[in-house]
């Protein structure tokens, strides 16, 4: 019975994986869509507003608010505005700007080894040598993508500097949710980001001028898909997957977001796809199964240790076992 329910968790873990993929790398495709015929603050301020009204009534008609601190609320505010409004006001930024969707996704190239490096003096986690042989394949792999897509590029240089401030914004609001102790479920999590985040745009839009939407059906599906799946669906799997499978491997997932969003952008946008990038296709899903392997190592130890009657590991302190 306990192997049936360990080979569920894992299926759910596997399919809560692929579709944080998914859902995150859509993220980078409904800016190149839909702003070529208006502001990129217009789209985010409609993809959050009307989605933080929603997720607020449903919060506090469903009880989950009960229970919730002021202090709760500060500090996932403060998460919030570096994850969700900083970290998408500067992917649409750098879409807006030229980047192409796959160089956007350069993000995720380079976060997992600043996470991994940082995990040590941060959180006091171990790093095994298996997960630093699968991250820096990983980052070579998308470097690879990126790399196959920018003789193309129309972008100023200085437009890729919103790429690594998006990449600074999500790093710091993952090590704050990490080294808090959240005692808020993914719902109000979400509800606290969403609604900050619209509360944060509407004033920057209106000084902008980007305030008003267009009367196109276009536009709105472009939000309600982007409130949907980039927000809802790949933010609410990012904060679980935190929780479930810690920060190196869920970090380890990113490097599947360039290879997907590059693959997505040749056949919607016909941005270049060349051998180059299959190859940098290969060597991310390389290095994500070997620090996922690792994972699994890890966690096949643990338990190994608990039926020896050795004291159970966190998930986290796993991270700490000697390779």
């Amino acid at each position: 019975m306990s192997k049936q329910i360990g080979v569920l968790r894992l299926g759910v873990t596997v399919g809560a994986a692929v579709a944080f993929v998914v859902t995150w790398s859509s993220g980078f495709l409904v800016p190149a869509i839909a702003v070529v015929d208006v502001s990129p603050l217009t789209l985010l301020v409609w993809r959050f507003v009307p989605l933080a009204v929603i997720l607020i009534v449903i919060v506090v008609s469903s009880g989950a608010s009960r229970g919730v601190t002021r202090a709760d609320v500060r500090r996932q505010s403060l998460i919030g505005l570096f994850a969700q409004f900083g970290y998408c006001t500067a992917v649409y930024a750098a879409i807006a700007s030229g980047v192409a969707t796959g160089t956007t996704a350069l993000i995720d190239a380079v976060q997992p080894l600043i996470v991994a490096v940082l995990v040590g003096p941060l959180l006091g986690l171990k790093v095994r040598g298996a997960q630093w042989a699968g991250l820096v394949v990983g980052a070579g792999g998308v470097l690879l993508v990126v790399r196959s897509q920018l003789d193309d590029s129309v972008a100023h240089p200085a437009a890729y500097l919103w790429p690594a401030l998006a990449m600074g914004c999500l790093i710091v609001g993952t090590f704050l949710q990490r080294r808090s102790e959240p005692r808020t479920g993914t719902l109000v999590t979400l509800t606290i980001h969403v609604t900050v985040t619209a509360v944060a745009l509407v004033p920057v839009a209106a000084v902008f001028g980007a305030l008003v939407p267009p009367a196109s059906v276009s536009f709105w599906l472009a939000t309600g898909f982007a409130a949907a799946f980039p927000t809802l669906a790949a933010y609410g799997l990012y904060w679980w997957l935190l929780r479930r499978v810690g920060i190196t491997a869920l970090n380890a997932l990113l490097f599947l977001i360039a290879p997907t969003t590059a693959l997505a952008g040749a056949l919607l946008l016909g941005e270049p796809l060349t051998i180059v990038t299959l190859l940098g296709f290969a060597l991310c899903g390389a290095g994500v199964a070997a620090v996922l392997v690792s994972e699994a190592r890890a966690g096949s130890e643990a338990r190994a240790g608990r039926e020896r009657g050795a004291p159970a590991l966190s998930e986290d302190r796993r991270a700490r076992v000697e390779r």
